[in-house]
């Protein structure tokens, strides 16, 4: 068995804090599809693909699709990772999703969560249908040449099976409580 959710596992449940002041379960969701995300505010790879999902996200709400994002990264880490600077970065960026926060870790846990961002695709039946990378290159959106995300999508929604169903994330990796923070420069980000 592999650390993450593998192709047509159920959707792990949760109930989670937003910063719109609300808490989310996975049950109160109704979409037809619900892209499930592993993102947060720090990490170069999620701030550089921020517009990319930003209009994605827009262009497949009217297809009953839903974004969520989910910051589990340990403000112990990183201090700009805690739930304060994620209302701040709601605030400013107004992001068409719901913006979670697993301060206990147990909802990346759950889904296995590799890096920021991971994205997760489910349908009606919250049975994974896609997980991976959103495009090829989301540090730098002026040098994207594929987009994952929206090709599963269109797919989806015509009603065709998923060509490529699993991808590998490309972010930094999800940081975890009492892992220490290795030294870099400060835009920098640790891949394996």
């Amino acid at each position: 068995m592999s650390f993450t959710l593998e192709i047509g596992a159920t959707a792990p449940d949760f109930k989670l804090p937003a910063t719109d002041g609300n808490s989310y379960a996975l049950s109160g969701f109704k979409e037809e599809f619900l892209v499930i995300f592993f993102t947060c505010n720090h990490c170069p790879y999620v701030i550089g693909s921020d517009e990319a999902t930003r209009a994605t996200a827009k262009r497949f709400a009217p297809e009953g699709v839903k974004f969520i994002g989910i910051n589990s990264n340990s403000a112990s880490t990183y201090a700009e990772d805690d739930f304060q600077h994620m209302v701040s970065r709601m605030e400013e960026q107004q992001f068409p999703w719901h913006y979670l926060y697993d301060e206990s870790q147990e909802v990346a846990l759950a889904y296995g969560a590799l890096r920021t961002p991971h994205f997760y695709l489910f349908n009606g039946e919250r049975k994974l249908l896609y997980t991976g990378r959103a495009v090829d290159q989301p540090r730098d959106s002026n040098r994207i040449t594929i987009n994952d995300l929206e090709r599963v999508l269109e797919e989806v929604i015509a009603g065709l099976v998923v060509s490529v169903p699993v991808t590998n994330p490309i972010g930094c990796n999800v940081k975890w409580e009492g892992k220490e923070k290795h030294w870099m420069p400060a835009d920098a980000c640790d891949l394996i």
